[in-house]
């Protein structure tokens, strides 16, 4: 049974500023993982273990240069320490082992809440009509502003490992307003076909709430049912959590997320047992 995220919706194009106001933002200032805090941080991510020596090589360099390059601030009295930042930047890095770090430009910091936070959020629906919302959420990605995290949730996550990675989720976000908002079409590489990732995706996305709504579970988290951007973002979070649910149920979604990422976590990951 596929248990849901408490919350974490994505609001997109957002200002960011009175978060910024509330919040000091610190550069860390980082050398470099050590090995003992590495090995421990590899251990939160069965895919990050499973890969070979010399991508997990690749892994520690880009997990240190966004070190280097994000700023980490603690938000309602936490105090963010150096294996909190390895674990974001482990995690935070999969995604864009075979991309690159310019992937994740256009934004600086990174910002860890102890729990769940409330935001308030208004917004504009296609009609026109505008909607206010208080949400308590586990993590938020602004476009062009700071990634917002819940150390609790991740600390969930490596004690009861299961499909769900937040941060993965929420770089998903950020890879898809790269090209605008987020809608579940990030920037496809040359050799990709916009047509056919449009039409898999949609397909899969119809599918996937039909059989929701019909009362089953299609083994993905039903989050993803929320809007094409979700499920873009659920879809990469399981591809790299467990990606042979994703190839047995979207398996032409699996071969587009594996063009994008240019990774193939089948490869490596054994199939969950039922």
């Amino acid at each position: 049974m596929t248990v849901p995220r408490k919350s974490s919706p994505r609001r997109t194009g957002r200002a960011a500023g009175g978060l910024k106001r509330l919040l000091h933002l610190r550069r860390s200032r980082c050398d470099g993982i050590a090995d003992a805090l590495w090995s421990r941080i590899l251990r939160t991510s069965r895919y990050a273990q499973s890969l070979n020596a010399s991508d997990r090589q690749r892994l520690r360099e880009l997990a240190n240069r966004l070190l280097r390059e994000k700023s980490f601030s603690g938000a309602a009295g936490l105090v963010v320490t150096n294996a909190m930042r390895a674990r974001v930047a482990l995690h935070a890095c999969l995604p864009v082992l075979n991309l690159g770090p310019d992937y994740y430009a256009g934004w600086d910091s990174i910002v860890i809440y102890p729990g769940d936070f409330r935001v308030h959020d208004e917004y504009t629906d296609e009609h026109g009509i505008v909607h206010r919302e208080i949400m308590d959420l586990c993590g938020q990605s602004l476009s062009h502003g700071p990634m917002v995290l819940s150390w609790e949730a991740m600390r969930d996550e490596d004690e009861a490992p299961a499909d769900h990675d937040l941060v993965i989720h929420e770089c998903a976000h950020k890879l898809d307003v790269l090209n605008g908002d987020a809608n579940g079409f990030p920037p496809l590489h040359p050799d990709m076909d916009v047509r056919e990732w449009s039409r898999d995706f949609q397909a899969a996305y119809d599918w996937f709430r039909a059989a929701l709504e019909a009362g089953g579970d299609p083994g993905v988290d039903p989050y993803a049912s929320e809007d094409p951007a979700e499920f873009f973002a659920v879809l990469s979070e399981t591809f790299f959590t467990a990606p042979h649910r994703v190839n047995d149920t979207f398996p032409a979604v699996y071969k587009h997320l594996q063009h994008f990422y240019r990774q193939d976590p089948c490869r490596y990951l054994p199939r969950e047992s039922s």
